[in-house]
């Protein structure tokens, strides 16, 4: 029995696009033999979709759309993903009831309603990342509650006859593989009093560092114990739940008995894999590979920011952008990112230097321009900062009910602000728009953190391409870019080795090596276990750690640096409130306002990182900890 992964593009969105692709491998499947082809999660509908799932005539749509794929089944087993609405009932809010499903369609028809309430089968849980699936759909434990019935009950296979010969499918929904993340473990329960001769897990499960590693374990040993091969199809393209955009890669993959991966689809590429379900025969000895390409390092990171900014730009009809070019490390590899995926001549490079800007800057600034080829331009900035100031300055204000007058004054801090929204939200965004294109956020997560960054000014831009790294794996980036894309120093070392620096002031002279004041080899760790860490760190915790010497390695940064750092506990402490309360502060309300960030992370910000605009706090526990620090120190 031959058996194709249909690892296709989904668009969020459209599912008269969606069909025609489906049409497209369906009969390239047919032609090819192919007995079963399977699709991924949502597939005709999209995923990520907002409150469209709560439109009436949206919904009418796909069921039209899943009605033309199920009339291409006469000859083909086709299993696909779509959403599925019950007319006649609510879910608890009193909507119409949506489920996410799986379809089983053969010979022009849907199989499974002999042993299930409907002719689908439907996710057992609700995602658990920041998705809102619970607010849109109806999950199979609800469905249970409502029926008076175990969730296990209702987990059966469904049986179809393909080629005359009975044939009993398993069917999962995305996490429902997932065993590690719920007790009832769906694909043991529905093997537990069910023959099942091939499980398949259709997905929509995009790109996180190490995910398909973690996956494949699972996989591996759930299928190794319930000795079932599985069929994993995931998609491929970009969604994106406003604030944060996602790449899906696929990597679709068949699991024999023993739980090895037999085949396999390239990451982010669209296609169909043809498979011989062999191992329905005991006597085959199809062997296969044990591991996935590791999918935690630089080049897997390079893969999923092309990927998902290519498409990004191609869903907005962006061809052209502008990229301030600061001479620091962050714009250099935006630089690399948009050169590599529109060409050198859609991208135009611009350095906007003030009176604090080195020469240093401004060179290297010149010499990646030079090296990769794209139009480059300077425009200072200081005569108009300057006009701004005075006006700001000179300008009376008045109290029209009393007439008194005053005037503002600007102090440095204010000056740094004016010049971070001089270039974007003036230059920059005038060049974009003459250029025919948009510009660029150069923010990554570092900054995006504790708000490092000038509202409507560098936080500005159509996409935080780098704004899920952390700025050691910008640095990791730039490497990756002079080794492996250019094989040669196109971007200079000297950038790589020079003090990150806002140039904003006379305290961040790179030539004095004065620069940010995150220290980011251990800054980047501290604020990643605020907001990555399944359980998030608290300055409690923090000073908790620290006091137990723990803190380099609950954190992950290199033993001794904090001492280095911070000789005194005094300093540590300072430190840690100032960027807890950045954090939790003005972070937020400009995080709220910042351009949609590309997720690589389990964490992104947005969707993945629900927050409110309260006020910073301290637990009770933290505060006696450190009181009875500076006390014992007095």
């Amino acid at each position: 029995m031959k058996l194709a992964l249909g690892q296709m593009q989904v668009i969020p969105g459209r599912p008269d696009i969606n069909t025609q692709t489906m049409r497209q491998m369906i009969e390239e499947a047919k032609n090819n033999g192919a007995h079963i082809v399977v699709f991924p999660k949502l597939c005709i509908s999209g995923y990520l979709l907002g409150d469209t799932w709560e439109q009436t005539a949206f919904l009418k749509d796909c069921e039209n759309w899943g009605k033309k794929i199920i009339e291409l089944s006469q000859d083909i087993c086709i299993i696909f993903g779509n959403v599925a609405v019950d007319w006649n009932k609510t879910d608890y809010s009193g909507r119409v009831r949506k489920y996410n499903a799986c379809f089983i369609a053969y010979q022009g028809r849907l199989w499974g309603k002999e042993n299930f309430p409907y002719p689908f089968r439907i996710k057992t849980f609700p995602d658990s990342r920041g998705f809102d699936e619970i607010r849109h759909f109806f999950s199979l434990t609800q469905l249970a509650g409502e029926m008076g019935v175990s969730t296990r009950e209702l987990l059966q296979p469904v049986k179809l006859f393909i080629n005359g010969k009975p044939f009993h499918l398993g069917c999962l929904l995305c996490e429902d593989g997932w065993s590690n993340d719920n007790a009832l473990n769906p694909m043991a329960a529905l093997a537990q009093s069910n023959p099942i001769d091939l499980f398949v897990n259709i997905s929509s499960s995009p790109f996180t560092l190490g995910k398909n590693q973690e996956r494949n374990r699972v996989f591996s040993r759930l299928v190794k114990e319930i000795a079932v091969p599985l069929a994993y199809v995931n998609c491929t393209g970009i969604q994106n739940s406003g604030k944060t955009v996602y790449s899906f890669d696929g990597l679709s993959s068949l699991y024999n008995r023993e739980g090895k991966i037999t085949a396999v689809c390239p990451a982010f590429t669209s296609m169909l894999k043809y498979t011989d379900l062999c191992h329905l025969d005991p006597t085959c000895n199809q062997e296969g590979k044990t591991v996935l390409d590791l999918d935690w390092d630089i080049d897997y990171i390079y893969q999923a920011l092309y990927y998902g900014t290519k498409h990004f730009l191609a869903s907005i009809g962006m061809k052209k952008v502008v990229i301030g070019l600061s001479g620091g490390i962050d714009s250099a590899v935006n630089a690399c990112l948009y050169r590599e995926i529109l060409g050198a001549e859609n991208v135009l490079l611009v350095n906007m230097p003030s009176i604090y800007n080195s020469e240093t800057t401004k060179n290297l600034a010149a010499k990646l321009a030079q090296n990769l080829g794209c139009y480059y331009t300077i425009i200072p900035i200081q005569e108009s900062v300057d006009l701004t100031v005075r006006q700001l300055e000179e300008t009376p204000v008045t109290n029209l009910s009393g007439g008194e007058n005053i005037n503002i004054r600007i102090s440095p801090f204010h000056k740094e602000n004016i010049q971070a929204r001089d270039r974007s939200a003036r230059i920059l965004a005038g060049l974009a728009s003459a250029f025919e294109g948009g510009f660029t956020c150069n923010a990554n997560k570092s900054e995006i953190t504790v708000g490092y960054s000038t509202l409507y000014g560098d936080q500005a831009g159509f996409l935080a391409a780098l704004g899920d790294l952390w700025k050691h794996q910008v640095y990791d980036l730039a490497r990756y870019f002079n080794e492996k894309i250019y094989k040669r120093e196109v971007i200079p070392q000297e950038m790589i080795d020079l003090v990150p620096s806002a140039e904003l002031s006379p305290n961040q002279n790179v030539d004095e090596g004065k620069g940010d004041p995150i220290h980011y080899p251990y800054h980047d760790y501290l604020f990643r276990s605020f907001m990555e860490h399944r359980n998030q760190a608290a300055p409690e915790d923090i000073l908790t750690w620290y006091l137990e010497g723990t803190l380099e390695k609950r954190i992950g940064c290199r033993t001794g640096l904090v001492k280095e750092l911070f000789p005194k506990v005094q300093a540590f402490i300072k430190d840690l409130e100032y960027w807890w309360r950045q954090f939790t502060g003005m972070g937020v309300a400009k995080r709220i306002q910042a351009p949609p960030v590309l997720a690589v992370s389990r964490k992104a910000y947005g969707s993945d990182f629900p927050e409110a605009q309260n006020q910073p706090y301290f637990t009770a526990k933290y505060l006696e900890l450190k009181n009875k620090i500076l006390k014992n120190l007095k």
